[in-house]
């Protein structure tokens, strides 16, 4: 860890959890981005990487999410800085993954909220993306995001709409290390 680093204190694990196509995986990068840019060590996980490592003979998603957490949980086992993990969408989902992660290990929680024809918009731009571009699929997550929202920890709740990546990030970033504001980078 460098001197720039130890001058600015983070949690090791920043948990990013919100509705498919909400920019989970678009946040988590710019945020591991900004991270590394102050000379962080930075492990970036996510739930859709680990089943694509399966497909298409993934047999199940609970696997998937049993595999995910298991590596959350073995990355924070490391000298890494910080891991930035994102794909959890319902308090199961994280309580699996926090059920994995060492004992006295600092979390943030960031919970991303998403309009659904946004949402849609993004998955239908997204060749690689599958089910979620059908509308009908999408609408009963988005619907079940919600039913689960106030049950979510969340340190930090984000309306992604109407705002870049990028200063999402620096929101994130600023928020997790107690600054409080963006700060300009």
């Amino acid at each position: 860890m460098s001197d720039k680093t130890q001058d600015r204190v983070l949690p090791r694990l920043v948990m990013i959890s919100g509705p498919i196509a909400s920019g989970k995986s678009t946040l988590a990068g710019e945020l591991a981005r900004l991270l590394r840019l102050e000379d962080f060590s930075v492990a970036l996980t996510d739930l859709d990487t680990v089943a694509e490592m399966a497909l298409p003979t993934l047999p199940s998603w609970d696997w998937a999410h049993g595999v995910h957490a298991q590596l959350v949980g073995a990355w924070l086992r490391t000298d890494v800085d910080v891991v930035v993990d994102e794909g959890t969408s319902n308090p199961a989902e994280v309580q699996q993954v926090l059920d994995q992660v060492p004992e006295g290990t600092d979390v943030f929680h960031v919970v991303l909220t998403a309009d659904l024809d946004a949402s849609l918009a993004r998955a239908r731009a997204d060749s690689g993306r599958g089910i979620s571009q059908d509308a009908t699929f999408l609408r009963g997550d988005h619907e079940a995001f919600a039913r689960h929202l106030p049950h979510l920890p969340s340190d930090l709740r984000l309306h992604v709409e109407g705002r870049e990546p990028a200063a999402l990030a620096r929101e994130v970033l600023a928020r997790c290390s107690g600054q409080g504001s963006a700060p300009a980078l």
